[in-house]
């Protein structure tokens, strides 16, 4: 089981996950409000700006302040590219 960590040490099962979007279409922001009204989005940007949206198999929507190339290489295996973007949250 490999756990991706998607900002303020909260992980997620990288199996589980179908896709990482950005927020920023019409689209996605319909399906993020939609899983709104059905109880079934995970608020993990921590009140930052939603940079990534990521889709899991259970049907929950994650929001994540990371961009979607940093949660992309982190369920890649491949941290060293990103350290930069975590360690500015504060």
């Amino acid at each position: 089981m490999k756990l991706v960590n998607i900002g303020f040490g909260n992980v997620i099962h990288a199996e589980r996950i179908i896709a990482v979007v950005s927020p920023d279409s019409a689209p996605i922001k319909r399906m993020v409000q939609e899983g709104k009204d059905r109880g079934t989005v995970i608020d993990a940007s921590f009140g930052r700006k939603t940079r990534a949206v990521i889709v899991m198999d259970s049907d929950h929507i994650v929001l994540s302040y990371l961009t979607v190339e940093t949660v992309s290489a982190r369920i890649g295996g491949d941290e060293k590219n990103d350290r930069a973007e975590d360690s500015n949250v504060w």
